[in-house]
């Protein structure tokens, strides 16, 4: 009786060794076949992959990361002249304030950097050439009221029958020479620009701008025409780019111009005009545009690409070396889109002064990405690098 229950449980327990093992093969069975199906349920929702060569931004994100745009126009390098150029203050935008007399500055109103505006005056010299020109004026003025009354009582003597006409004659002349020292007095008194009290001389600003240069001290003794203050007018600049010889004979007025910043910025300017004649000592001529943008200072250093009329719409198309990325062993441009930018396959061709040709792949009329490119290359690497 024993033996058989023995029997009986051996039985039992290799029953449940059997189906414990068939129930693991059913479940891993189930779950290798159960895999596959992810995927497919992601597309029936609707799911899609992001394309590879589009980086989605901001307007705020683009200004935030320093990202510049410009928009391309036809003609290839044989169709633009590039040259180094600095800007200048236009000979309208910046003057030297000098003393008109010597003396000694006893009021000093305005210092370095503060804003002028034209006949604002800056400094009061106390001087004796001051006091001597205030003093010429007011005997001139005297003998010129004495010569007036002259004048007057020999016309009425020569009415009365009194005098004879030619002492009415010589009044006359004598009183038009008095006025014409009047008048010379009051002119020298003006260009001087004495005080009131005829004490001195006020040192006036001749145009609007800031003061951009000061060498005055309060109590100094200046001399005359001495330069006190440097005043320019930041709106007032025009920019010199040095050309050769055979690039100068290329570019006339009116020819337009873009003028590259630092920054990656680019500013439309116009040529106003080129030196007929070559400089002596560089064998180069100058060519003056026009600009009236506030970034620009004087003193400042920066690019031009000039583009001759003459030479109309070349073919191809140029852009700054810096907008051309290597991606995936392939020359990429970044395009604005109404998302971000997409790169877009170029083909390129010759390269100069920082400028690359652009044979195909781009069209004129768009915008492109120029300054910190590099950015968005790294942000579609970095994209493809989580998609792996």
């Amino acid at each position: 009786m024993i033996l058989q229950d023995k029997r009986l449980a051996g039985s039992i327990a290799a029953a449940i060794l059997v189906a414990a093992a068939s129930g693991f093969s059913v479940a891993r069975c189930t779950s290798e076949a159960a895999e596959p199906v992810a995927p497919k349920a992601n597309a029936e929702a609707g799911g899609k992959t992001p394309a590879n060569d589009a980086v989605e931004m901001t307007p705020a994100a683009i200004r935030e990361a320093g990202i510049t745009t410009q928009t391309i126009a036809a003609g290839g390098l044989a169709a633009e002249i590039v040259a180094h150029a600095t800007v200048t203050a236009a000979p309208n935008g910046e003057a030297l304030v000098t003393a008109r007399a010597s003396g000694a500055v006893t009021r000093v109103f305005k210092r370095l950097g503060d804003p002028v505006r034209a006949g604002e005056a800056l400094a009061i010299v106390e001087s004796r050439e001051a006091a001597q020109i205030a003093a010429d004026g007011a005997t001139a003025a005297a003998r010129a009221r004495l010569a007036a009354r002259g004048v007057a009582r020999e016309r009425y003597l020569y009415d009365q029958k009194v005098s004879a006409r030619v002492d009415l004659e010589r009044a006359e002349a004598e009183a038009a020479a008095a006025n014409a020292e009047a008048r010379r007095a009051q002119v020298a008194a003006g260009a001087a620009n004495v005080t009131r009290d005829g004490r001195g001389v006020i040192v006036a600003s001749p145009i609007s701008g800031r003061i951009t240069a000061q060498q005055v001290s309060l109590g100094a003794f200046v001399q005359a025409e001495t330069p006190l203050f440097r005043v320019a007018d930041p709106r007032l600049i025009q920019i010199e780019a040095a050309l050769g010889a055979i690039d100068a004979q290329r570019i006339t007025a009116g020819d337009a111009a873009v003028i590259e910043l630092p920054d990656g910025r680019t500013i439309t300017a116009r040529v106003r005009a080129v030196t007929p004649t070559l400089s002596g000592e560089t064998r180069a001529a100058t060519a003056v545009i026009d600009a009236t943008d506030g970034a620009l200072q004087p003193g400042q250093s920066v690019q031009v690409r000039l583009k001759p009329a003459a030479a109309g719409q070349a073919g191809g198309i140029v852009v700054p070396e810096s907008a051309v990325q290597s991606l995936e062993g392939r020359d990429v441009v970044f395009v604005r889109s109404a998302s971000g930018f997409r790169a877009r396959p170029v083909t390129t061709g010759r390269r100069s002064a920082g400028r690359i040709e652009i044979l195909s792949g781009l069209t004129a009329g768009q915008k492109i990405a120029t300054g910190e490119a590099f950015l968005l290359k790294a942000e579609l690497a970095k994209g493809a690098g989580e998609e792996d």
